[in-house]
């Protein structure tokens, strides 16, 4: 048996600690907990409201992403999904809605209709939502699979972290 000497044993103790410590800064662990606490508002206008309600269900498990929980108002959210097609009259709900909303807070176009007005080009519709509140990410498709709205959500989740950690929020 090898004889373990007293600087020996404060190595192990070091490579322990590193092994069984985390750092980090404020910032990174503020980002962290931004991202992976996520409280969407829904507002879902159309098909893509059906396609989002799926992604709350087992098959798509949206818990994981720490988004399960959707709230009925705005200001407990800080994530909008507009899902489907806006029309002009509904324009100032939604900027309301988004005001009401407290800093910081993101907003997901899903579909085609939110993003670009889809194939309804005309008169009483927003040809994209972004008229009227700044978008953070697009989700394409009519209606886009829960997949793809799953995928929006980590993308939005990756932009979180990377503005908390250039020092701003928005």
């Amino acid at each position: 048996m090898a004889a373990v000497t007293r600087e020996d044993r404060g190595k192990d103790d070091l490579a322990g600690l590193e092994r069984n410590v985390l750092t980090t800064t404020v910032e990174r662990m503020l980002a962290w907990a931004r991202s992976s606490s996520v409280w969407p508002v829904q507002f879902g206008l159309a098909c893509c409201a059906i396609e989002m309600i799926a992604t709350t269900t087992s098959k798509f498990d949206i818990a994981r992403f720490g988004m399960e929980a959707f709230r009925a108002s705005p200001r407990q959210s800080d994530l909008m999904i507009v899902a489907g097609r806006v029309s002009q009259k509904m324009a100032p709900v939604l900027r309301h809605i988004y005001d009401q909303m407290l800093e910081p807070k993101w907003v997901l176009s899903m579909g085609d209709c939110a993003s670009c007005g889809g194939v309804y080009n005309n008169y009483a519709l927003v040809q994209g939502v972004d008229k009227i509140v700044p978008v953070d990410v697009y989700v394409a498709g009519c209606p886009p699979r829960p997949e793809a709205l799953l995928y929006g959500l980590m993308k939005l989740q990756e932009k979180i972290r990377e503005r908390a950690r250039q020092g701003g929020t928005r």
